[in-house]
């Protein structure tokens, strides 16, 4: 994806967590914050009606997990790239979440390795978190 602007959805049900993760990202110019969402559910709607070429995508979420969400969204739009970002340091639980996303980020590394995930998912590679341990992350 080219240095145009990049429109991105942020859902996680925290709300403290969703200001954290937008005001981080609103510091640089291009990228474009279109909207928010609290669960599964709206996760889906806001990706078919808004196309959005990333969003940020919390697995622990109500009425639909995340990963399930990540299903609906590979439907409704097929090219929005998905990063997940949570609590769970789980390898099993990071390995099926991949499966449909392109990128793991454990919240508790969210400080150093939001910029570089989203940057690589962007640029079509996968990302997971180092705190998961080894050296889970290719092209």
């Amino acid at each position: 994806m080219e240095l145009s602007t990049v429109r991105i959805l942020v859902v996680d049900d925290y709300e403290p967590w969703r200001r954290f993760i937008t005001s981080t990202l609103q510091k640089m110019p291009r990228f474009q914050i279109v909207d928010e969402g609290a669960d599964g559910e709206e996760a889906i709607e806001k990706a078919q009606k808004l196309q959005p070429d990333l969003i940020l995508l919390d697995i622990g979420l109500p009425k639909l997990d995340g990963i399930k969400a990540a299903l609906g969204i590979r439907e409704c739009a097929p090219k929005t790239r998905i990063l997940f970002f949570t609590e769970n340091s789980s390898p099993d639980i990071a390995e099926e979440a991949m499966r449909t996303g392109d990128g793991y980020v454990v919240k508790a590394g969210a400080a150093q390795e939001l910029m570089p995930a989203v940057e690589a998912v962007l640029q079509g590679k996968r990302f997971v978190s180092s705190l998961l341990g080894g050296d889970h992350n290719r092209k």
